[in-house]
């Protein structure tokens, strides 16, 4: 008989700027991102079972695989194969970040696995061994165990604590209807003929201060370059959120969502009922900048 649990949140994340170095001889990309964690979550429900090592999972969104091509069930698996845990597991999702959009929303669920077994199971297991586990299921996953307002560097495993100061800082994220693939993104990036690069070192000083206006000036995804040439729209929807009242607006990730910066909860509600209301086939939300503190209690 299966055994309840608990439910965890795996939250989604922003790139508050995002500068891509070169193409390394692997393929991979050497990165420098800043990334910070935002309050729209997937929750997830964990419940051990009899059945050794077998791993099952179910969503409400039907457009998600169950099997071993979604990453919570590699993440599961990974952890019986390194730590021969005994019984198995049935894990439920419920989805609220949206899917192909530049939010990590497929690395947090992942990363709430890892976690979510070591403490099931009372492995004790330090961060950097989680994230150790994590950068094999994906690059963004070290970053989703850790959350809050990182630098990450490398293919984005190497991570970096930055001051969170800027914690609550109210932001509204919209999802347009099409999604963007992140290979075609990195294949047609061309790293080497890159002239715009972020001033990431200078971002991180203003995040690290709880300087919000320096962060917002400092504002940069080259990955723009790729996604907004072949998808306009990501351009008009940051044009909007200016407007709107946003003191800057982004694509996060290799897109296709847009997040708007505002300087307070009220104007930002305003402006994604707005958005809403204009772009009736996007997912729009209100959210604020969640700190690790804010993660652990959840």
């Amino acid at each position: 008989m299966a055994e309840m649990i608990y439910e965890k949140k795996a939250y989604a994340k922003i790139n508050l700027g995002l500068d891509v170095l070169r193409r390394r001889e692997d393929g991979y990309h050497e990165l420098r991102m800043i990334m910070q964690t935002v309050g729209i979550y997937d929750t997830v429900t964990f419940e051990k079972t009899d059945k050794r090592g077998e791993i099952t999972l179910r969503t409400d969104n039907h457009l998600l695989p169950t099997d071993e091509h979604n990453l919570m069930v590699k993440a599961a698996k990974k952890m019986w194969e390194c730590y021969d845990l005994p019984g198995g597991l049935s894990m439920t999702l419920k989805k609220k970040i949206p899917m192909a959009a530049g939010l990590a929303g497929g690395s947090s669920d992942a990363a709430c696995v890892i976690k979510g077994i070591s403490e099931i199971y009372g492995l004790g297991l330090s961060t950097e061994e989680l994230c150790k586990t994590g950068v094999t299921i994906g690059a963004d996953v070290p970053y989703c165990i850790v959350g809050g307002t990182c630098l990450a560097e490398g293919i984005g495993e190497k991570l970096t604590l930055i001051g969170e100061s800027l914690a609550g800082t109210a932001t509204v994220i919209i999802k347009p209807d099409f999604d963007v693939s992140t290979k075609y993104v990195y294949e047609n990036l061309h790293a080497d003929t890159l002239s715009y690069h972020p001033d990431i070192d200078a971002q991180m000083k203003a995040v690290g201060e709880g300087d919000l206006k320096g962060c917002v000036s400092l504002m940069g995804n080259v990955l723009e370059r790729v996604s907004v040439t072949k998808y306009p729209e990501i351009d008009e929807i940051k044009e909007e959120l200016k407007q709107l009242g946003a003191m800057g607006a982004m694509m996060s990730g290799s897109g296709p969502s847009v997040f708007g910066i505002f300087a307070d909860r009220i104007t930002a509600e305003k402006a994604a009922a707005k958005l809403a209301e204009r772009r009736k086939t996007a997912a729009v939300f209100a959210t604020e900048w969640i700190s690790r503190e804010d993660i652990a209690k959840g």
